[in-house]
């Protein structure tokens, strides 16, 4: 007989609250009837300034056998987070799964960039990715080079090695879900084995913080530069330089404006 639910929470807080997240978002989408064209992410939208769907469609699920199966991958992955004493961790996990929303994000429109503007293939510039995908394919990923006797245990009867999981699991979605986003779980996977190997390295507590003010901050102003929610609060206006912008907190009177100072050799990404 297995252990009681409540000790795997216990033990799993940080898997127990994304998983309480994604369900919760998955709810609100069905009562609302909202599509996945409203949550996700595609190459046309982030040209046009939408970057708040880098997180939205990391989050969001439109079918509810999508749901479950990420989330029992992931559940069955929340076991990183017993590994303290090799390295990893409550902390290490909640660090990294930050850099493996934004950075396969962003992975995933560099991808369709080379595809439509170099091969010229027009139909990526609208396919639409959504769901925790990326996310798990990197755990997967990292777990395989970390700890590679473990079990990917899915929907509590399918167990697969952890060491091929990665690679099995990308052929399998794309063979039963021909719909499922191959660039997205790769862009997953490519992330995860650069954290494993530490090509992506150096995360504390204190770049995650800074990290996610960040996501926070561009989330805020892209939701409000492309007209998607309007914040009172904030006010965008050009000052000095039009491409530069600044962001006015309304009832303080303050404007916060981004330096102009030229910098050689630096690029901001």
């Amino acid at each position: 007989m297995g252990r009681p639910l409540f000790y795997e929470i216990v033990e799993k807080p940080a898997t127990s609250c994304i998983i309480g997240i994604c369900s919760a978002i998955w709810f609100y989408i069905q009562k609302k009837n909202i599509g996945y064209s409203h949550v996700g992410l595609s190459y046309e939208t982030a040209v046009e300034g939408h970057h708040w769907r880098i997180i939205t469609s990391a989050f969001s699920h439109i079918s509810v056998l999508h749901l479950v199966f990420n989330m029992s991958a992931l559940w069955s992955l929340g076991v990183v987070e017993q590994l303290g004493h090799m390295g990893l961790g409550v902390s290490y996990y909640l660090q990294y799964t930050l850099v493996l929303v934004v950075l396969s994000g962003l992975l995933v429109l560099g991808m369709y960039h080379v595809l439509i503007q170099r091969f010229k293939l027009e139909y990526f510039r609208r396919v639409t990715a959504v769901g925790y995908s990326c996310v798990v394919f990197g755990w997967m990923t990292i777990l395989s080079v970390k700890q590679p006797s473990s079990k990917l245990d899915l929907f509590g009867f399918l167990s697969l090695p952890i060491s091929f999981a990665p690679f099995e699991s990308l052929i399998f979605t794309s063979i039963i879900v021909p719909q499922a986003s191959f660039l997205g779980h790769l862009s997953g996977i490519i992330v995860g084995y650069a954290i494993a190997w530490g090509l992506i390295h150096g995360m504390n507590n204190y770049w995650a913080i800074s990290m996610l003010g960040w996501i926070v901050l561009v989330f805020m102003y892209s939701l409000k530069r492309s007209g998607t929610y309007d914040f009172y609060f904030l006010e965008i206006e050009s000052v000095t330089d039009p491409s530069l912008p600044s962001v006015r907190f309304l009832g303080s009177g303050r404007t916060l404006q981004m330096s102009a100072i030229p910098v050689e050799g630096v690029e901001i990404v």
